[in-house]
C-alpha cells in the first residue's frame, strides 16, 4: 500500500516529537558528551522530519541533504552572534538556533540524518516492490 503525502504529513510531527522526547530523556539521564552530541544529532533528525513534512514526496538523499545543509547554515549563523542575542531573549530561539558555534556539531548533523535517509530509502524501495508493478501481462492464450 503506498504511503500518501497526507500520511507522511501526519507521521512527521509524530517522528519529530519522538526525536524531541528522546533528546529530553537523554538530557535527564546524562550530563556529558552523550547529552551534547545526541542532542545535536536528534536536532538534525527533527529538521529531517520538518523537511518531509513540507515536501512529503521528496526522495531520501535530497531530503537528507536539505536537512543537513539547513543545520549547517544554522550552526554557521552562530558565528555572527545573532542567534546568541536572540537566544538571550527567547527559550524557543535558544532551542532552535543555539548559542555558540561548535565545529564538532557540523559532523553530528549528518550523523543524525544519515540513518533516516537509509530508512527512508528502504521504505521507498519496499513500497515499490510491494506495490503492483507494471508487470508484463502474458498475452498468449
Amino acid at each position: 500500500m503506498p504511503i500518501t503525502s497526507r500520511a507522511v504529513r501526519l507521521l512527521m510531527p509524530v517522528a519529530a516529537l519522538l526525536f524531541l522526547g528522546l533528546a529530553l530523556l537523554i538530557r535527564v539521564v546524562d550530563d556529558g558528551a552523550l547529552r551534547q552530541y545526541s542532542g545535536t544529532a536528534l536536532y538534525a533528525s527533527m529538521v529531517w522530519a520538518g523537511v518531509l513534512f513540507l515536501w512529503p514526496r521528496m526522495a531520501p538523499v535530497p531530503a537528507g541533504t536539505l536537512a543537513t545543509v539547513f543545520c549547517w547554515l544554522v550552526e554557521c549563523a552562530q558565528l555572527t552572534g545573532v542567534p546568541a542575542e536572540l537566544s538571550a531573549r527567547s527559550l524557543a530561539a535558544r532551542l532552535a538556533l543555539g548559542v555558540q558555534f561548535d565545529p564538532v556539531d557540523l559532523a553530528w548533523y549528518p550523523a543524525g540524518v544519515a540513518p533516516l535517509v537509509v530508512l527512508h530509502h528502504l521504505v521507498r524501495a519496499r513500497r515499490r516492490t510491494a506495490s503492483p508493478a507494471a508487470c508484463p501481462v502474458d498475452a498468449h492464450p
